[in-house]
């Protein structure tokens, strides 16, 4: 039985965050052991919302972070496909073509376009083009490489649902050329950010990064949200869809510990350091391991571009074979063969 192939990928905008690890990176460390794996650095999706010369520049280092981080993280390249999405011509093509398959109206009128345009601080009337047609780059990085399955947050569900109908606009106009996709919803939820105010994001600035050191994370526990009613330790206090406790529930191991704290802070006989602090204890002690193996990682000087290049030749071929066949259905490249074939018999 031939293994069913997956592709994910993050934007190279900054460092990756505890909520990249609870959101995509922990399933994606399983997923590589039951599928055939593709994950991309999406360098062009960044350009939808940073593209000044310092945001392309600084490219290079974050791409350098989060594939070290990927690593760390258990992600293996032998069983996973990492490459540089602006590296693969092909997708340059297909998202053209695919562009002509979708109205404007279905994408200016997604939340999800609009949450990203709030959160990169755009306002309404300058939004660009390519983040209108985020999910249609989305679209073409799904179908180049015939993925068939697409692992996504409940925020990105509906760009699948577009690659997916894409996917049967050109297969019923030229036949079976692209897999349709099927939808892997995320079983987790996502990770609130440090500010209690919606998910950890980079734009937000709520984030509790991979490669925080101990006393980075301890200041950022220090200024988590808790229960904004509880003015002091005595006054019982809310745990439900409380940020510390949500983050214990996800980091601490210890069941008991955080049994024993919740019913405490309940009954008004805990305070916020102690939980805080214990919290501290706790995601210091899940990134320990992480910093040890990236360590030894950053060691290996040229690894990242090895991983990439490999990887990228790799995605390469696949992207090729796709296009030759969609364009040999449409019917695109006939014209320059026929001129190609004539002027040379001139």
């Amino acid at each position: 039985m031939t293994t069913k192939r997956l592709i994910s990928g993050d934007r190279p905008t900054g460092k990756l965050h505890l909520g990249h690890y609870v959101g995509s990176i922990k399933k994606r460390v399983e997923f590589q052991e039951k599928y055939d794996c593709f994950i991309f650095v999406a360098d062009l999706h960044m350009l939808t919302t940073k593209k000044t010369k310092q945001d392309i520049l600084e490219l290079r280092t974050h791409m350098n972070d989060m594939v070290l981080d990927y690593l760390a993280c258990g992600l293996n390249p032998e069983k996973v496909t990492f490459y540089l999405q602006s590296a693969i011509p092909e997708i340059y093509q297909l998202n053209l073509f695919t562009e002509m398959m979708i109205s404007f109206n279905r994408l200016a009128g997604l939340p999800s376009i609009k949450e990203m345009a709030k959160n990169a601080h755009l306002d309404p009337e300058s939004i660009p083009f390519g983040l209108i047609g985020y999910p249609v780059l989305m679209s073409a990085d799904i179908l180049l490489v015939q993925a068939d399955v697409v692992p996504v947050g409940k925020d990105n569900a509906a760009h699948v649902e577009i690659a997916r109908d894409i996917a049967r606009k050109y297969n019923n106009a030229y036949g079976d050329v692209f897999t349709i996709p099927e939808l892997l919803p995320s079983e987790t939820p996502t990770l609130v950010g440090t500010d209690g105010q919606g998910k950890m994001s980079k734009s937000a600035g709520n984030c509790i990064y991979l490669s925080d050191d101990p006393k980075t994370v301890a200041k950022k526990v220090r200024g988590m949200f808790t229960d904004p009613k509880r003015v002091s330790a005595d006054v019982p206090g809310t745990v439900e869809g409380n940020p510390v406790f949500i983050y214990h529930d996800v980091f601490n191991p210890d069941k008991e510990e955080i049994r024993d704290l919740k019913e405490r802070y309940r009954k008004g006989t805990v305070g916020d350091v102690e939980v805080k602090d214990k919290l501290t204890v706790a995601i210091n002690n899940f990134l320990a391991p992480l910093h040890e193996k990236r360590e030894e990682l950053k060691k290996q000087k040229g690894l990242v571009e090895e991983v990439l290049y490999h990887g990228t030749l790799n995605a390469r071929e696949v992207a090729k074979e796709t296009m030759k066949g969609l364009q040999t259905e449409m019917g695109v490249a006939g014209a320059w063969k026929k001129i190609e074939r004539v002027a040379r018999k001139k």
